[in-house]
């Protein structure tokens, strides 16, 4: 009972080395399991001790009476083994962090997305998420009143990620109030993540939300454009598993005989991910018919990495997630301009990935627009547990 009233506890390890009466157990381990956490079987090989029987005769009780689970059977010193234990209680973590979370969104669907919208019901039912929603009316006044003390402050930050300051002029400044503009009412409003419309709307009206967009994952906040809530939930749980922050851009083309992808977002990348041959730099949004009033833009190449390709989405009203790994690569010094050219706006960011899946099979799947990237080998497993825990349909490319 103690363990199941501490909100510190996600999960519970039980380790099995030799017989287990599982009848003495049976009942705290449904009444601990009916909050939701985790529950582990681990059951290390050996013959001595009779090791095996006592962990799968709790494994089969548990089968029994119903109570989700995992069973491990392998050694303590094995990497994979405990690394894999350790993927599920991460795992389970993030599905009890998620519990009476809100996800924030200020405006509603953006450029008609129809693959991004959210049922709050089923939010709150699947995953304890509440929805809350606020025009952007406040959000530019917030913009508006931002000081020159806190243009100032945020200098030194800018500096550092990106090696100097943009010019000073009324569009990058009200780049930069946007942006602390949206920090302080995800404060305000206790959000734990938030998703924005950005167009058409606030790139019309006030700014386009690329820097700001950018600031927000480098600050470790989950986020998305066009009102995408799908996104926002990947890209928070790639955020949250792992220790770089997350990039999310347009599946802008994929090469299937060499399975490359390039990502493309539309000026948007936390700075810290670029590499030493693309470095964090400023460009404009560049696209009036998304957005007139302009706005910086972050111009990088990401940095060279494994990781993994995800998207949650939904199909026919079910929740599925496509996952697949990846590597991060930069091309040759002497190609990047022309490779950068091929899309026709070469001071977007840039991430160049080689998708380790079926592509046909990834693209089948695909529910979105966007692809969201993760950087950590440990995404993968961390991701497919959260799916078998949260009843998520998981499709393996």
């Amino acid at each position: 009972k103690k363990m199941k009233n501490d909100d510190k506890v996600d999960c519970v390890v039980l380790f099995s080395g030799t017989w287990v009466w599982s009848a003495h157990m049976i009942a705290a381990i449904r009444d601990f399991a009916m909050t939701g956490k985790g529950v582990l079987i681990w059951t290390h090989p050996g013959s001595q001790g009779w090791r095996p029987v006592g962990g799968l005769v709790l494994h089969g009780a548990l089968y029994e009476v119903g109570i989700d689970h995992k069973f491990v059977y392998g050694p303590a010193d094995d990497p994979d083994e405990v690394a894999g234990i350790a993927s599920f209680c991460r795992a389970c973590h993030m599905k009890n962090w998620l519990n009476m979370s809100t996800i924030g969104t200020f405006g509603g669907r953006g450029m008609g997305q129809t693959c991004g919208v959210a049922d709050p019901s089923q939010w709150m039912r699947e995953f304890g998420i509440d929805i809350d929603s606020r025009d952007t009316t406040e959000l530019i006044r917030a913009a508006q009143e931002i000081s020159q003390g806190e243009l100032a402050a945020l200098h030194p930050r800018i500096k550092k990620l990106f090696g100097g300051l943009p010019e000073l002029n009324v569009v990058n400044e009200r780049s930069m109030r946007l942006y602390l503009a949206i920090k302080k009412l995800v404060e305000k409003n206790r959000w734990d993540f938030y998703t924005i419309q950005s167009f058409p709307g606030l790139g019309d009206d006030y700014s386009a939300t690329c820097f700001a967009q950018s600031m927000m994952l480098e600050d470790g906040v989950g986020t998305s454009t066009l009102g995408d809530f799908n996104t926002a939930l990947t890209v928070l749980l790639l955020t949250k598993l792992s220790n770089e922050p997350v990039y999310y851009g347009d599946l802008q083309h994929i090469d299937k005989e060499t399975n490359e992808i390039k990502i493309i977002g539309d000026g948007a990348c936390p700075p810290s991910l670029a590499s030493k041959l693309g470095p964090a730099g400023f460009a404009e949004h560049g696209i009036p018919t998304e957005g007139e009033a302009g706005g910086l833009s972050v111009k990088l190449v990401c940095k060279v990495g494994e990781g993994v390709l995800a998207r949650l989405g939904r199909v026919n009203g079910h929740f599925t997630m496509v996952l697949t790994r990846c590597s991060v690569f930069e091309p040759p010094a002497d190609q990047l301009g022309k490779r950068q050219l091929e899309c026709g706006i070469p001071f977007w960011p840039h991430g160049f990935v080689t998708a380790h899946c079926d592509i046909d099979e990834m693209l089948q799947n695909w529910t979105n627009e966007y692809a969201c990237l993760g950087y950590g080998e440990h995404l993968y497993g961390d991701l497919i547990h959260f799916c078998e825990l949260t009843d998520i349909h998981l499709v393996l490319p």
